[in-house]
């Protein structure tokens, strides 16, 4: 945006005398013609005020619209008559807010358009819905073999121009039509009119000739709405609905305050020194050396400046060709359309066709980050950083029923259609198809930035992929139709690599592999997942795992079932298949089967100890260093489901869940020397018939009772009762120590005072929440003043005994 100064009110913006004063004082001897709005008018009016537009800043808008529509009329038809520009040679449209004394305040909306003359102010300004002039003159133009007139305009006047009334309580249009043949010498009339009269008046101009052609539109403000005289406002509603809806320059009006250097015409001369007498030609003369005058700083004087600044300076960016448009520039209009001082990571400048017959321009940004608000917004998305115009002229940021999908909410995207239905007040959109489209068109577009730089520039794709990551799980769990792509761009740590994606995965399996093995749970760090004991055989071996602890992995995972025809496999759960199995030596097999032989009375004693918490007890295939662990059973819970099912509030779960939480497995390492030992005790147990040793096996039974719950937790899941295992572990420490399981703590504690029921009559000082942040010096005393009275002459009445004079 450029500012001008206020030398451009010479250069053919507008005259001074036309904001002197609005076009409502007649004279008596003016001819005024009076007319009576149609009774469809008169209502149509009322609801234009009242019920048509749901927010009054529409206005401007509308009647920045209109100006650039009379603006672009006259551009067409002086193709042909080239006399109709003579008057006002700049077509621009200009926009000032006056701030009356005597009254509430105005704005002036000026172009130099084609203009009206009075007959078409009163048939053009009533209002019908059937008519305006644009309309007309369009009509005309198609029925016309003339091509030059043709084009897509809003339309002139109507219902647009009624919209002044939102704000105004009374409009005057001065408008003067450019010269033609026909009417070789136009006058500037006055159309006038206020909200609450079922009447208008059309009377030439008092001021005479002050614009030379155009249209000046001039709204005296309702009480209410008196904001829209301060320039912030106006400046804000121009950048948001109207900074690209004209090709032709709109100008605002701006002071600013400016101080001036004064120069002083005026100078003193100097007093020539006489030469000094002396009587001797050769006297030596001694002059005292003078200090240089200290240089004083210059004078100033403060003047209000007028400024007209452009507010249209450059072109819609998304209108021109994508190989003219630098960064540097993409990133300006980024970064001043959506207040982000953060570079985007990327974009994506385009045309299409919807296959509708709506052609169209875009922009899709990919910001460098996530609104914090993202995640708490629900799984609906709310488009607000979509901007839809039509012609230019921004409509709305909401596409209804077909907003976009959660997942892609975030994106910022710059829209701009040759045409679409409208509703009568251009505020929202009607149903169309080329809303569907345009939600599809969008996503594509959005993926195929995000393919494209997952290819050429991998920085940038690891930098959005730490932003968007969790965003892309959730379009492959939301986003059926786009679930294969969304799934190509999200990575995963595994035991072998920090990052990997599910391709490369597929890549680095084995021979005979046919699972993506993967462990999941969720808070957990990727260190922490790959020390687990699920995980210690397959690493062992060389098989790579994936490692999943972002809350949407397991929902991810879940929905998208398998990859290149390979089914997820979760190292958690019960039934673990490496692929190799049918290549292992008969030797093997038998070696496993002899091993659930031998341990098979440690494992009917472990099932019937842990009969509460597992179904079954068996020999492990997937320990290596760990003596045992929980797994869930086929249909049973993992302990990152368990989670995930506990945080739902929900008390009544059904008798499946109840199943699913019971439904794990105690697999045991047969190579571990605590199982090994253990195995003996169980062994050593005395049969029915032989006495029992009770302590004996009281104290075996907490032993398991301990491993089973220290599985639980290894394992990811919780035990039944924390209390009751840490006693337990607190028993055994103490017998490893040697010492007395049943020496008692000393629990005695001080006792709390008496019950004293009364209030306390002083409020207590509250006490500093972050005494830290205390300053370290306190606030210096108000100063403070002695005042002594004086008589007229300025002496002291009662002078102070000492009295100094500063």
């Amino acid at each position: 945006m450029r500012l001008f100064s206020s030398v451009l009110l010479g250069l053919s913006l507008l005259s001074a005398n036309v904001f002197a004063a609005s076009p409502d004082v007649a004279g008596d001897d003016l001819p005024k013609q009076k007319h009576d709005y149609q009774s469809d008018v008169a209502r149509l009016r009322k609801i234009v005020v009242n019920s048509l537009y749901s927010h009054r800043d529409v206005f401007l808008r509308e009647l920045i619209s209109n100006a650039n529509d009379a603006l672009e009329k006259l551009r067409l038809t002086a193709l042909t008559e080239r006399g109709m520009l003579e008057g006002a040679e700049q077509l621009n449209i200009t926009i000032k807010a006056v701030k009356d004394e005597d009254g509430p305040g105005r704005i002036v909306i000026t172009d130099t358009g084609i203009g009206m003359t009075p007959e078409e102010l009163t048939k053009n300004l009533q209002g019908t819905l059937a008519k305006s002039g644009t309309t007309e003159f369009l009509q005309k133009a198609e029925t016309s073999t003339d091509t030059t007139g043709t084009g897509n305009l809003i339309g002139a006047f109507g219902l647009g121009f009624y919209s002044s009334f939102l704000v105004a309580d009374k409009v005057y249009v001065a408008s003067m039509a450019a010269k033609t043949s026909k009417n070789p010498e136009p006058a500037q009339y006055v159309f006038s009119s206020s909200a609450e009269e079922s009447s208008f008046e059309v009377y030439p101009d008092p001021r005479g000739n002050t614009l030379g052609r155009g249209t000046e539109i001039t709204l005296e403000l309702k009480d209410d709405a008196l904001e829209y005289l301060e320039t912030f406002k106006l400046t804000d509603l121009i950048s948001k609905h109207s900074s690209f809806s004209s090709s032709f320059p709109v100008y605002l009006h701006t002071q600013r305050l400016e101080d001036v250097p004064v120069d002083e015409t005026e100078e003193t001369p100097e007093a020539e020194s006489p030469a000094p007498e002396s009587d001797d030609d050769d006297e030596v003369v001694i002059e005292e050396a003078t200090e240089p005058a200290k240089e004083e700083a210059p004078k100033t004087k403060t003047f209000m400046v007028d400024e007209w600044v452009q507010m249209n300076a450059q072109a819609p960016l998304w209108t021109r060709d994508p190989k003219t448009v630098t960064d540097e520039e993409y990133e300006a209009f980024y970064a001043a359309t959506w207040k982000d001082n953060e570079k985007p990571l990327a974009w994506h400048h385009f045309t299409g066709d919807s296959g509708s017959g709506v052609s169209f321009r875009a922009i899709v940004y990919i910001p460098s980050h996530l609104d914090e608000s993202y995640w708490r917004e629900g799984l609906e998305g709310s488009n607000k950083d979509l901007r839809l115009m039509v012609k230019r002229t921004f409509i709305t940021n909401s596409l209804g029923e077909d907003a976009l999908p959660k997942w892609a909410s975030w994106v910022k995207v710059v829209v701009d259609a040759e045409d679409l239905p409208l509703n009568v007040s251009r505020e929202t959109l009607q149903s169309n198809k080329f809303l569907k489209q345009l939600k599809s068109i969008i996503v594509r577009r959005l993926l195929q930035s995000l393919t494209r730089i997952q290819k050429e520039d991998k920085e940038k794709f690891d930098q959005l992929h730490a932003t968007y990551g969790n965003v892309f799980r959730l379009g492959a769990v939301e986003d059926t139709k786009n679930r294969d792509t969304l799934a190509t761009l999200v990575r995963f740590p595994t035991t072998q690599r920090n990052a990997t994606s599910l391709d490369d995965y597929v890549e680095n399996k084995k021979q005979g592999q046919k699972q993506i093995f993967y462990l999941a749970d969720m808070g957990k760090s990727e260190s922490d997942l790959a020390k687990s004991v699920f995980v210690e055989k397959l690493h062992a071996r060389g098989y790579e795992v994936l490692l999943l602890g972002q809350p949407l992995d397991e929902v991810f995972v879940q929905n998208l079932k398998r990859w290149k025809k390979l089914p997820f496999q979760d190292v958690a759960k019960a039934g673990l298949k490496f692929g190799d199995e049918d290549l292992d030596a008969e030797e093997e097999k038998e070696r496993q089967k002899e091993l659930t032989e031998e341990y098979q009375p440690l494992l009917d004693w472990l099932k019937k100890e842990a009969s509460e918490v597992v179904r079954d007890v068996v020999i492990s295939n997937r320990l290596v260093a760990s003596s045992c662990a929980i797994v869930a059973d086929r249909h049973g819970y993992t302990a990152n489901l368990e989670k995930m099912m506990n945080a739902n509030n929900n008390p009544n779960k059904g008798l499946m869940h109840d199943f699913a939480k019971k439904a794990k497995i105690m697999e045991i390492n047969p190579r571990s020397p605590l199982i090994e030992g253990l195995l003996k005790r169980v062994q050593q147990l005395p049969g029915e018939d032989e006495e029992r040793d009770l302590d004996a096996e009281d104290e075996l039974r907490e032993v398991a009772s301990v491993l089973i719950d220290g599985a639980m937790v290894r394992s990811g899941f919780a035990v039944n009762d924390s209390n009751e295992f840490f006693t337990r572990v607190d028993r055994i420490l103490r017998r490893s120590l040697g010492v007395s399981e049943t020496a008692p703590t000393d629990t005695t504690v001080k006792p709390a005072p008496p019950v004293d029921p009364e209030l306390p009559t002083e409020e207590e000082p509250e006490e500093e929440p972050f005494p830290f942040m205390k300053p370290r010096m306190e606030q210096p005393p108000a100063p403070q003043w002695e005042v002594e009275e004086i008589d007229e002459d300025g002496n002291p009445v009662n002078p102070p005994k000492s009295h100094d004079e500063l």
